[in-house]
């Protein structure tokens, strides 16, 4: 018999339409998951299984009429705990916040998700704030990678990837403000997009500004188009957000790599170590892609690590969270969170309009860099998923967690939409991703080109 947990949202869909299963049951079949993974991997802050079961049952009743109400109608979802949720706290991975609420709005994306009839099985962990890029907080502890529960899952959508990769729905919502949706997907095994920044609106406003996005962390690339064909849609709240592409994502994937111009970039340059497990992995999809019939050429972008850059605007995000905070209060902060929120405090206005002028300087050459090249392909990481409970890898010499992620933040700042894509795994059986990255607004060139590395085999759970 099939089991429900291992269908992507697009084969739940189709099993509903066809009367093969029902929402009720996918839904439950999510929940048992979710519950049985949870002591093991800590994915949830909070399961809301009563709630889901009605939702379930609900939308099984639209589905016996052949009135689903939307496109995700009973497909179990996630949300990852610092995007609100209409009835339940949203911590943010914190003791700071206060549960009584009111708890009376749902974010935009998560009020398309409602809209569209999604199951919302519950939230997911976060480090304090999504600080980091790893999941493990004072408030909800460590978060655990699926494949190997003494490793991080990532984060700071940890939460999110492990659930997704464990089968407890194949839906998640995460947010990435320097690669927090693509880190856990590398290490954890799954697809996650991050769009163009304002594509998929977000409200309140994240204290890290422009640099946050959110993004669909999904089992393949048709999940997210599916889902990104749900929450990209404008929301009044948003004042940045995009109007509508016009054209479904959906509808995008079938395109093929066929004459498209990619470039490749296995160490930006020589700026990056990358193990060599990742770096053979990566270099074999690279293969395929020009297999499929991309021009591919091994270059590199024009541009100097912008880490500094990215600090201030950062740690000053950190120090603006933080700013209303009492003495008391912040001595139950993420220790880690708290030396941040230190260091951003000290930054001035003419610091961080600094780093905002490194930033459009990098934004105008990866603007030049994609009128020749369609894609930049990249590791989306230099290694795999190393100890829990830590930000940096023992014995690395980092000190914070940009110092093992050089392939993701940069995209923060430029806005583009980047996307982890599963390309196999070290000898140790732990995930390797692939990023793509394409010039602002073409969202629809990352998701086509993974759908034709799913569609060819080089990912896991490929055809």
């Amino acid at each position: 018999m099939t089991d429900l947990t291992d269908l992507t949202a697009v084969e739940l869909v189709e099993g509903y339409r066809a009367g093969a299963f029902s929402p009720v049951e996918a839904v439950r079949a999510a929940l048992e998951r979710a519950e049985r993974i949870q002591p093991e991997v800590n994915a949830f802050v909070r399961l809301l299984a009563e709630e889901a079961q009605a939702q379930a049952r609900a939308s099984a009743d639209r589905w016996r009429r052949g009135e689903p109400t939307g496109l995700l109608d009973g497909v179990p979802v996630t949300v990852k705990d610092i995007l609100l949720l209409r009835g339940h706290p949203t911590l943010r991975g914190s003791k700071t916040v206060a549960e009584a609420g009111p708890w009376d709005e749902d974010a935009p994306s998560v009020a398309r998700l409602r809209e569209h009839g999604a199951v919302f099985l519950g939230k997911t962990t976060t480090p304090e704030f999504g600080w980091k890029g790893v999941t493990d907080s004072p408030l909800s502890g460590v978060t655990r990678n699926p494949h190997d529960p003494s490793r991080t899952a990532g984060g700071s959508s940890g939460g999110s990837a492990a659930a997704v990769a464990l089968g407890a729905g194949p839906l998640s919502l995460g947010t990435d403000g320097g690669g927090s949706v693509r880190i856990p997907a590398a290490f954890c095994g799954i697809f996650a997009l991050k769009p163009t920044y304002g594509r998929v609106p977000l409200y309140p406003a994240s204290a890290f500004g422009t640099l946050a996005h959110v993004g669909p962390m999904t089992r393949d690339a048709a999940d997210a188009a599916l889902l990104m064909d749900v929450i990209a849609a404008p929301d009044s709240r948003d004042w940045s957000a995009l109007e509508p592409t016009g054209r479904p994502y959906s509808d995008a994937l079938g395109g093929g790599v066929r004459g498209l111009r990619v470039a490749y970039s296995p160490t930006f340059g020589g700026q990056v170590a990358v193990r060599p497990a990742v770096a053979a992995a990566v270099r074999r999809a690279v293969e395929r892609l020009a297999g499929l019939g991309a021009y591919v050429e091994e270059t590199d972008p024009d541009f100097t690590d912008p880490v500094e850059a990215f600090h201030t605007l950062w740690f000053s995000g950190a120090a603006r969270v933080a700013q209303h905070l009492s003495p008391r209060q912040r001595e139950v902060l993420d220790p880690g969170f708290r030396d941040v929120t230190a260091q951003g405090a000290r930054r001035s206005a003419l610091d961080y309009l600094a780093a905002v002028d490194v930033r459009m300087e990098l934004g105008r050459r990866m603007g030049r860099f994609h009128d020749t090249y369609d894609l930049l392909v990249t590791p989306t990481l230099p290694i795999t998923a190393f100890e829990a409970d830590a930000e940096v890898p023992k014995g690395s010499g980092h000190h914070r967690w940009t110092g093992w992620t050089p392939f993701t933040y940069p995209f923060n700042m430029t806005q583009q939409p980047a996307a982890s894509v599963p390309v196999g795994t070290d000898p140790d059986g732990l995930p390797v991703g692939l990023q793509l990255v394409a010039a602002r607004h073409r969202d629809d060139l990352v998701l086509r080109a993974a759908h034709a590395l799913y569609e060819a085999g080089v990912t896991p759970g490929g055809s």
